[in-house]
């Protein structure tokens, strides 16, 4: 089972957006193995976008994260990062087909209201950043046998 890490961003929160977008998370298959609210402080910021920071546009992404608070979760599931990649869609909210969570709820490039990590490797650096380990709650799901066949999961 893979794990990636998720922001719902301070857009997302602010539009009341969290349960609808937690909810498609878990109605695909997704578990939930960590979730928290906070408020992304500079230097967090720093930390988590630290190959942004140089570039001309970190201002910006740093003054939205910061802006209002987030809710941080990490989902489980197969290939569960390609898996949230396809379901939040391409960055900006108008270019992002009908059924993408950015299709269905964004039309902003920069107010695109959730992260997720681009590969498992980042994931796993990402979810150092938000979580410690003992706030990942490892468990059974007693659906998990309806929700991917045994040949599908590494």
């Amino acid at each position: 089972m893979e794990r990636t890490l998720i922001l719902f961003k301070p857009d997302a929160v602010q539009r009341r957006l969290c349960g609808t977008l937690l909810s498609r998370l878990e109605t695909k298959g997704l578990k939930i193995v960590g979730l928290k609210m906070l408020r992304v402080t500079k230097e967090l910021s720093a930390k988590h976008y630290a190959e942004h920071v140089t570039k001309s546009f970190y201002p910006l992404l740093e003054a939205f994260i910061t802006s209002g608070p987030v809710v941080a979760l990490v989902a489980e599931g197969p290939n569960a990062v390609a898996v949230v990649r396809t379901m939040m869609g391409p960055t900006n909210g108008q270019q992002a087909a009908p059924g993408t969570i950015r299709g269905d709820f964004g039309v902003s490039r920069q107010m695109n209201l959730m992260h997720g990590s681009d590969s498992p490797e980042a994931a796993q650096k990402e979810i150092a950043v938000y979580f410690q380990p003992n706030e990942l709650v490892s468990y059974e799901s007693s659906l998990k046998d309806w929700v991917c066949a045994a040949d599908e999961v590494k």
